[in-house]
């Protein structure tokens, strides 16, 4: 059931002038501002058929999807948001529980309601998105039909199951979450570096050429603001914190995602070496499938081809 769309706030010059300085990666899609309880967020529709939202990662915006966003859309409408702090959305300022996976959850929920989309619809997250979709898939179960969550394992289990090893692989989860203004003052100067180093780190090949050309001047770009800087840190305070929290709260009170659910990784990724299907079956997805790629953590700009032969028959059964 769908009701007709309303036009969403007026955004300010300054981010009409930063949005037309970059590049459409999305040619044919409508863009909208939506105001949510906490933040302005910017969508980008297209498509046709049931409705899909992609949510993306770190440190990305919704140009993530672009390799696999034509082939998709030729059978789903596709919701594709830029995160609370990331891309065109805003970038609220104050306490890191703005941007909890549980606040950044409800940005979902506000734009699928502006939109008309009040049945369950199917969510596929990568990264810190994949964090928003399953603690959405947690709260709010009546509004997924089915979920898929890309190369994560449970917050839980990463901070409980922390070791040297994993450690040095995602030692950006203890130097974000580092009081402010150390990690800001630290990243600003050298953004480009920061953001070309990150990327290219969690690639298998170790090289930024699966995100060349119009997307990584997108993620250049969001790294670029001083307050979008800040607003990733506070991202991953959150996950210290909040997220954590939650986490705990959900497993102790034996919740679990009710949807179809399908965990998807990439062999060289962040979290394969703790065998992430086993991790999500374990916690809080007892009936998750899934499967791996030979590929990093970006598998949707990695391996556009592998990630859509994995995800198409779980979506469209």
């Amino acid at each position: 059931m769908k009701r007709p769309f309303q036009q969403g706030p007026t955004i300010s010059d300054e981010t009409r002038n930063f949005v037309n300085g970059l590049p459409d990666v999305y040619p044919g899609f409508k863009s909208r501002f939506i105001e949510t309880s906490g933040a302005t967020i910017h969508v980008r529709i297209g498509g046709s058929g049931p409705p899909l939202v992609l949510l993306h990662g770190f440190p990305q915006t919704g140009a993530e999807w672009h390799k696999i966003a034509p082939e998709l859309a030729k059978q789903f409408t596709l919701i594709i948001p830029d995160l609370r702090g990331y891309g065109f959305s805003s970038a609220p300022k104050g306490d890191p529980t703005l941007y909890s996976k549980r606040s950044m959850a409800e940005d979902v929920i506000d734009v699928l309601d502006e939109l008309g989309y009040i049945n369950p619809v199917r969510i596929v997250g990568h990264d810190r998105g994949a964090r928003v979709t399953y603690r959405l898939a947690l709260d709010h179960p009546h509004r997924v039909e089915r979920v898929a969550l890309i190369d994560i394992a449970p917050t839980l289990c990463m901070w409980d199951g922390m070791n040297a090893t994993s450690a040095m692989k995602v030692y950006h989860w203890m130097f974000l979450a580092q009081p402010y203004p150390f990690p800001e003052r630290l990243i600003t100067p050298e953004s480009e570096y920061y953001v070309n180093h990150t990327l290219a780190s969690w690639t298998r090949d170790k090289t930024v050429a699966p995100f060349a050309g119009r997307p990584l001047a997108h993620y250049k770009a969001n790294f670029g603001r001083r307050e979008y800087i800040h607003a990733a840190c506070q991202d991953y305070r959150a996950g210290q914190t909040h997220d954590l929290d939650h986490d705990r709260a959900s497993r102790d009170a034996g919740q679990t995602i009710q949807c179809p659910t399908y965990i998807l990784w990439g062999e060289a990724g962040i979290p394969a070496a703790g065998g992430p299907l086993k991790q999500w079956r374990e916690t809080f997805a007892p009936q998750a499938e899934g499967s791996a790629l030979d590929c990093g953590h970006f598998t949707p700009e990695e391996d556009p081809d592998g990630t859509l032969a994995a995800l198409l028959p779980f979506l469209t059964r």
